[in-house]
């Protein structure tokens, strides 16, 4: 990956590709007030030296799965090759090393509770050198990826011409077949892949993509992740928090952090805790008026442990899996 530093324009092209990943560069233009071919130009420099790229991401709640968070403790020399092999699977995403290097963070999607039982006993990596392992069911998401402040850069009028349709709600359920998880790969690989390439992929025409791809976001099926790390907007220091909430205050203090400018996830979670939030800080100072300042006024909070990232392994994503 190339040292690449953002200027303006670049930071701008940032914030438009998290509102809309598949915007059109002409509309995209607009919204910064350069020209479609300076877009183009300064997203192919970003995407080829490995700064950021889109990536198509997979709500499976809308098609029955459940997602979990999953925590590894290891062996501080089998971490790394452990992470590696997880972020290596097509069902994983955000792969983390944390707290020293001796810990691991995934989330993954199943379909049923065999799916699960056969993620945990046999799928994950088999190892004396993995110490402990503890699933936690994401119950209700109140912060995502997407809606993080961090690359936040254009004025409220500007970022208006990029939304798209917003979901519909409820609706009939989507089936998909083996075209639509073809497209699905196509899209993790390449976000703005073209309709043409696309095609090629699903054996679909043009016409018949671009109708499947609106059909599947506009059912929340199918949405477009910007893939950056945070350091390159000038946030050096992350960290996992796993939260233990009186229950009866549990949506006031997810729905509170949630509008914090420095979380980019909160769920409510099974488990020993039952709160889960990414922090994005700018640095290890920031991080700890974050937790004394911030964290510390949310009364209902009775026990918090913080892990910070050690090294990201592996950030959008998943796919469905088989």
């Amino acid at each position: 990956m190339e040292d690449v530093t953002l200027d303006a324009v670049d930071r701008g092209l940032v914030h438009a590709l998290q509102i809309d990943g598949r915007a059109p560069f002409s509309r995209i233009g607009e919204a910064l007030g350069v020209s479609e071919n300076t877009v183009a130009r300064r997203y192919r420099r970003l995407r080829s030296s490995g700064v950021l790229r889109v990536v198509g991401t997979v709500n499976g709640r809308r098609l029955g799965y459940t997602s979990w968070t999953i925590r590894l403790r290891c062996t501080p020399d089998a971490a790394g090759s452990i992470a590696d092999a997880l972020a290596a699977r097509d069902d994983t995403s955000f792969v983390y090393l944390l707290s020293g290097g001796t810990e691991i963070s995934c989330n993954t999607q199943t379909r049923s509770v065999d799916e699960r039982d056969v993620l945990l006993l046999d799928k994950l990596p088999r190892t004396r050198r993995v110490i402990g392992v503890s699933a936690h069911l994401l119950l209700r998401s109140y912060a995502l990826p997407g809606t993080w402040l961090g690359p936040a850069t254009l004025p409220p009028d500007r970022a208006a011409l990029l939304h798209p349709h917003p979901p519909e709600a409820g609706g009939e359920a989507i089936e998909v077949g083996p075209a639509d998880r073809a497209l699905f790969g196509a899209l993790a690989r390449d976000g703005r892949a073209a309709h043409t390439d696309l095609a090629r992929a699903t054996g679909w025409s043009d016409s018949t993509v671009r109708r499947r791809t609106e059909t599947l976001r506009r059912a929340g099926v199918l949405g477009f992740q910007v893939d950056i790390e945070p350091r390159r907007l000038g946030f050096h220091a992350e960290a996992r928090l796993w939260m233990s909430v009186r229950p009866s205050a549990l949506s006031d203090v997810a729905a509170a952090m949630a509008a914090h400018p420095e979380i980019s996830f909160v769920a409510l979670t099974t488990g020993p805790t039952n709160l889960v939030a990414a922090v994005n800080c700018r640095d290890t100072e920031d991080l700890a008026r974050y937790l004394t300042e911030r964290v510390a006024t949310l009364e209902a909070i009775a026990a918090l442990e913080t892990a910070p990232v050690i090294r990201t392994v592996k950030r959008a994503g998943p796919l469905l899996p088989h």
